[in-house]
């Protein structure tokens, strides 16, 4: 399912199939990608990142498509100074064209163990989620002109690299190289998902016996803990930053 992407050589396979680390140091980073590409499904995996301070490191697990136009889900994780947050970075592009941040801060020490991280992708709306706890959901509004991601085949794609420059307050905490190696450690990857140029369920490889994410959404439950997380611990929302959009924000963020 995974290959190591390109130049990008120091990833380690800890028990075959299962588990695998990513490192970055001063000179190069790590990161691999599925083998197959994926219309719409369930993506989950374990991920422990990097402890210590990890300032200026970008540790990633999401769905893109190959070109200018592409699409894209994402999970970023910014690394922080010792003792600060990790900031949970969820963006979606469609035809090349993002702008759709939320940013939360973690609940949890996501460096101690591992914790379970998703993307649930239909064509009905996109759901982000944290040891099963929704975090996020982009619906599909493209009745009123929002362009949403269902036409290109997405890969699964995981990297550790280097960003300075802003990931961390904004860039004014940089990567302290005195620290590195920096590890985190992905394993238990399922996947519940329409490979790409074959019809649904017949060639999807998962393991997950249920074909529910085709039509997933929240129930009162999920609902519930979806308000909890974004009134608890969101810290950052396009929709309301009318500084960044002062021509007002996105059609969808009136119906959010």
């Amino acid at each position: 399912m995974l290959r190591s992407h390109g130049a990008m050589a120091a990833a380690r396979l800890l028990t075959v199939g299962r588990a695998l680390t990513l490192s970055l140091d001063r000179y190069s980073g790590s990161g691999f990608q599925s083998k197959n590409e994926y219309l719409f499904g369930r993506f989950d995996l374990q991920l422990k990142l990097v402890p210590g301070n990890s300032a200026g490191t970008v540790t990633t697990f999401f769905l893109s498509s190959q070109g200018t136009g592409h699409d894209e889900i994402d999970f970023e994780f910014l690394g922080n100074s010792s003792g600060e947050p990790y900031t949970i970075h969820t963006n979606v592009y469609t035809q090349g064209k993002g702008d759709k941040e939320q940013q939360f801060h973690l609940w949890f020490d996501p460096t101690s163990a591992f914790h379970t991280y998703s993307v649930i992708w239909n064509p009905q709306r996109i759901i982000f989620m944290v040891d099963n706890t929704p975090i996020r959901v982009y619906n599909n509004h493209e009745s009123i002109g929002t362009p949403f991601p269902k036409s290109q085949p997405m890969r699964i794609r995981c990297s550790l690299w280097n960003a300075d420059q802003w990931a961390t307050q904004g860039g004014r905490v940089k990567t302290d190289w005195t620290k590195a190696p920096f590890v985190a450690t992905y394993r238990n990857f399922n996947i519940n998902g329409c490979v790409a140029g074959s019809s649904c369920g017949s060639k999807s490889t998962d393991s997950f016996n249920s074909d529910a994410w085709k039509t997933q959404d929240l129930d009162p439950i999920g609902r519930y803990r979806l308000r909890w997380v974004q009134q608890n611990h969101m810290i950052y929302n396009y929709c309301t930053d009318y500084q960044r959009f002062p021509q007002g924000v996105s059609a969808e963020c009136k119906l959010s």
